[in-house]
């Protein structure tokens, strides 16, 4: 089949070892972008680390127990920083390998797709430390009376694991309109399977939520439902461009 609107239709026709040797390529190029990420993020640790630690009064009032102790929450925050920089290199690294074989207009849609997953990425981070991090914080220093000392790795790796799994669980939306796009969902699967959803996104938040009661549990929940219901509008919209893309190329035999 020959279409003269498509782009590297060649790729289609590329064998397994050739996709396997593309994913590497777009790894590799993934990971230096990190890697460049991260040096830039040393610079920014220290005031980082202070911001972080606001919701507690300060870095002062954790205490470090191990001699390597620091130097593991520097990494950390280092790491979480490299990754929020380089996060528009590398999802234009995982668009552009998704995007093999579509025509130039979809490939532009997955190109503004980019700043989008971007904001996502860091609208759920905000969520997570000005919404969750207090409820969490709150639930675990008050559980007991009794006056709590918290550790300089312990607090931060709660934070950061905080920070990043809810921000990744608001890129669902974009997960959605991407495979929709290239046609491995349709929006009826989405519709049709709500409550199936509503029960996944309730284990997921017993999971990811620090906290096992109720309160925090619907305070994720919520707003991962909200995204789901966003999904199946995008999942819509990126259904009816696909469509009308077919349409528009018919077949040729």
């Amino acid at each position: 089949m020959y279409n003269p609107d498509m782009e590297d239709t060649s790729s289609e026709k590329m064998p397994l070892s050739q996709h396997l040797e593309d994913l590497r390529k777009v790894l590799f190029r993934a990971l230096l972008g990190l890697l460049v990420g991260v040096i830039a993020g040393a610079f920014f640790v220290k005031p980082v680390l202070d911001f972080l630690a606001r919701p507690i009064g300060g870095v002062g009032n954790l205490q470090v127990i191990e001699v390597t102790e620091s130097m593991s929450v520097y990494m950390r925050v280092t790491l979480l920083i490299g990754l929020i920089v380089a996060l528009p290199w590398i999802f234009f690294q995982l668009f552009s390998f998704v995007g093999k074989g579509l025509k130039k207009s979809e490939k532009r849609g997955l190109i503004i797709a980019i700043p989008f997953a971007t904001i996502l990425f860091l609208a759920g981070g905000t969520f997570a430390f000005f919404v969750m991090l207090p409820a969490s914080m709150k639930f675990f220093t008050s559980l007991l009376a009794v006056d709590t000392s918290l550790r300089l790795s312990s607090y931060f790796g709660f934070v950061t694991n905080l920070i990043f799994w809810i921000a990744m669980s608001f890129e669902l939306p974009l997960l959605v309109f991407v495979l929709t796009r290239v046609g491995v969902i349709k929006p009826d699967f989405l519709t049709k399977g709500w409550r199936v959803a509503l029960v996944v996104i309730a284990v997921l938040a017993a999971v990811i939520t620090p906290t096992g009661d109720p309160v925090n549990m619907v305070i994720f929940m919520l707003p991962l439902f909200v995204l789901y219901l966003m999904s199946i509008g995008l999942s819509m919209l990126a259904y009816k461009a696909r469509r009308a893309n077919e349409s528009e190329s018919p077949e040729v035999v």
